[in-house]
This record gives structure tokens, C-alpha cells and sequence, in this order.
């Protein structure tokens, strides 16, 4: 993973474990459970976006590294790992 990406997903989950943090007060406050929902949905969207930018980063560097360097078992390696992948995302 390049490093701007890991730190940017670093800082990503930093807020995200804040958000995490926040929503079990509200559940220990007791608060309106549509409004806990929202939450979590909020946290939910945000690792997605951390999903998506680790994601992205691997295709552009890891993938392509794979494609460009010709081998032929490590392509076939990368491709199966990112259908692996793709299909828990999808699920």
C-alpha cells in the first residue's frame, strides 16, 4: 500500500473509531434508536470509503504491478484474489 493512501485511511479510521465510540453512548444514553441506526449507517458509509480507496489503491499498484511485470502465475494470483474480493463486497 503506498504510504499516502495508508495514511490517509489511517486518519479515516481514527474518525471512524471516534464515531464508533459515540455511537455506544448513545445506545448507553439510551437515545432514539432511529438516530443510533443513522449512525451506524454513518460509519458504515465511512469504511466503505476506506474499503474503496484500499481498493483502488491495490488495482493501481498491486494489480498493475502484475499485469506490467508479465508473470503469468502472479497475474492469475491477483485476479482471483480481487474476484474473491469483489464478490464479498457485492454480496
Amino acid at each position: 500500500m503506498r504510504d499516502e493512501v495508508k495514511q490517509a485511511a489511517a486518519t479515516r479510521l481514527s474518525r471512524i473509531e471516534g464515531q464508533v465510540r459515540g455511537v455506544a453512548r448513545m445506545i448507553a444514553d439510551d437515545r432514539y434508536c432511529i438516530d443510533v441506526l443513522n449512525q451506524i449507517e454513518a460509519v458504515k458509509a465511512a469504511l466503505k470509503k476506506v474499503q474503496d480507496e484500499i481498493l483502488r489503491d491495490h488495482i493501481g499498484h498491486c494489480v498493475e504491478h502484475a499485469i506490467t511485470s508479465g508473470d503469468a502465475k502472479d497475474q492469475r494470483k491477483k485476479v482471483a484474489e480481487l474476484v474473491q474480493v469483489l464478490s464479498h463486497i457485492t454480496s
